[in-house]
C-alpha cells in the first residue's frame, strides 16, 4: 500500500482533476451507504484512532471560496493554469500577486462550527487516551486556528514560504507580504497586472541568501512533501474509523485515502452537500451543510468517561 501511495503521488498533481473512477479490485466494492446517526455515533463512542480527511468544502463554511465553478478564474486566467511551476517561473509577479489575494483572503475568515467541532474533539477524546488526526487538503490556516493539534496539510499551506534557493520554509503570516503587493491581486477581469519586479518580491531572510520566496503549496504538476506523505500513510493503515468531510473526492492522491481505508473493513463516513464519485465505496453518507451534521456526529457521547 505504501508503494501505491508514493506512486499515486509523483504523478503529476495536473492529474489530480482527473477521473474520479476508483478501480474495483484491491478497494472495497461498493456498499449501500446508511444516513442513520445513532449508529454512527454507536461506532464513534468506540473508535480509539479516527482519521478525518477534509476538502475545500470545509474551507466554504468560512466563506473561502473553492475556486471551481464561478470562482475557477482569476482575473482572464483558471486558477488551475496559474498554480503550475511553469506559470511562477514564467511571471512570478502575476502567481505572487493571485496568491497574495488568496492569503489576504484568507487572513480575514474565521474558523466555521466544522473546524471548531473538530477541535474540540480533537481536545476531548485526547483525555480519554483516544487520538484524532486531520488530513488535509485545505491550505488555509483554519484548522489550527481552531485549535486543531494534529494536522497534516497534503497540500501546503497559504501561510508558509519556501525559498527557490535555500529551500527553507517558514511560516509567514504578514499582510501584505512584501510591500509592492500592499492592495495588489483584485481578481476584476480587467484588472492589469502589477508587474512587480522580482527582486521586489517577497524574498528569502535566512543569512546572505535574499532568494525569491515561493507559497509552500503543491503547485499542480508537482509531488507531494515525502515527509507528510509517509505521516498520511501510518494514519490510514493504523485508524479504526475515518470521516471523508467537505471533500469532492476528485483530487489525487487525496481521493482514494477514504477507499483504501474501508477496503481494510474500517468504517468510513462522508459528510458532504452532495454525493461524491467516492460514496458508494463509504459505509455512512451524510448529506447537509457539514457545519451541521458534523457537530452532531462528533458531540459527546453518553458512554464517555472523563
Amino acid at each position: 500500500m505504501t508503494m501505491l501511495l508514493r506512486n499515486r503521488a509523483v504523478v503529476a498533481l495536473g492529474l489530480r482533476m482527473c477521473s474520479s473512477h476508483v478501480t474495483k479490485g484491491p478497494l472495497a466494492d461498493a456498499v449501500k451507504h446508511s444516513s442513520d446517526m445513532s449508529e454512527f455515533r454507536e461506532v464513534f463512542s468506540k473508535a480509539k484512532h479516527i482519521a478525518i480527511i477534509t476538502g475545500a468544502g470545509v474551507s466554504a463554511e468560512s466563506g473561502v471560496p473553492t475556486f471551481r465553478g464561478k470562482n475557477e478564474k482569476w482575473r482572464k486566467w483558471l486558477s488551475q493554469d496559474l498554480a503550475t511551476p511553469e506559470a511562477f517561473s514564467r511571471d512570478p509577479s502575476r502567481v505572487w500577486e493571485f496568491y497574495h489575494y488568496r492569503r489576504e483572503l484568507v487572513m480575514n475568515k474565521k474558523p466555521s462550527a466544522v473546524h471548531l467541532a473538530l477541535a474540540e474533539c480533537e481536545a476531548r477524546l485526547k483525555k480519554q487516551g483516544r487520538s484524532v488526526v486531520i488530513i488535509t487538503q485545505c491550505i488555509d490556516d483554519l484548522h489550527r486556528q481552531a485549535g486543531s493539534k494534529h494536522v497534516l496539510n497534503v497540500h501546503g499551506s497559504l501561510m508558509e514560504t519556501r525559498c527557490m534557493s535555500c529551500g527553507h520554509v517558514s511560516v509567514n503570516k504578514r499582510s501584505p507580504i512584501c510591500a509592492p503587493l500592499k492592495n495588489k491581486g483584485d481578481p476584476g477581469p480587467d484588472v492589469p497586472d502589477a508587474q512587480i519586479p522580482v527582486d521586489k518580491l517577497p524574498r528569502c531572510e535566512e543569512r546572505e541568501c535574499n532568494g525569491l520566496l515561493r507559497p509552500n503549496v503543491v503547485f499542480f504538476g508537482e509531488t507531494l512533501d515525502s515527509h507528510i506523505l509517509t505521516k498520511v500513510e501510518k494514519e490510514i493503515e493504523t485508524c479504526d474509523l475515518c470521516l471523508v468531510v467537505g471533500a469532492s473526492s476528485i483530487v489525487y492522491p487525496a481521493a482514494m485515502f477514504g477507499p483504501r481505508i474501508a477496503s481494510r473493513g474500517v468504517p468510513v463516513a462522508e459528510f458532504n452537500i452532495h454525493t461524491t464519485p467516492k460514496s458508494e465505496y463509504f459505509m455512512y453518507h451524510f448529506q447537509g451543510p457539514c457545519g451541521t451534521t458534523l457537530p452532531q456526529a462528533l458531540a459527546q457521547h453518553e458512554s464517555e468517561v472523563f
